[in-house]
């Protein structure tokens, strides 16, 4: 169950003021289990480390937020836009990210085992030591440079 004052917080989209009491609480990490954050403007937000497991992040703005760390294991990112995000160690097994925009996203040391990444647009992605297999990438858009 997500904690309801940080998803008030976060639900105002404004990055600013969610990144500050980032700053301000440290010692809280984000849990935002089950959320229903569909079509959010989370772009640029701080949400390292955050638990957004099973959370709904469908067509979310995620544009170059910080989720590296952060437990997305079974959320919906169907047709969300990642490009730019730093998702390095992040946790999206059994995601969805069917036709999902990760263009120039940190994948570094990501699992994606199990994901969901049909049509999702892989294009100058960093995927050092990510855990993703070849049937995966085959159903996802890459740019030449990344094979």
């Amino acid at each position: 169950m997500a904690n309801q004052e940080q998803l008030d917080i976060l639900k105002q989209g404004i990055a600013e003021v969610w990144n500050r009491w980032r700053l301000d609480n440290p010692e809280q990490r984000p849990e935002l289990q089950a959320a229903d954050l569909a079509e959010a403007n989370l772009a640029g937000m701080d949400l390292a480390y955050a638990d957004l497991t099973e959370a709904d992040l469908s067509e979310a703005d995620l544009n170059n937020a910080d989720l590296s760390g952060a437990h997305l294991a079974g959320a919906n990112l169907s047709g969300a836009n990642l490009a730019g995000a730093n998702l390095s160690g992040a946790d999206l097994s059994g995601a969805n990210l069917v036709g999902a925009d990760l263009v120039a996203a940190d994948l570094n040391e990501t699992n994606l085992t199990g994901a969901y990444v049909r049509a999702a647009n892989f294009s100058w992605i960093n995927v050092s030591q990510a855990i993703i297999t070849a049937a995966q990438l085959k159903s996802a858009r890459l740019s030449p440079d990344d094979l």
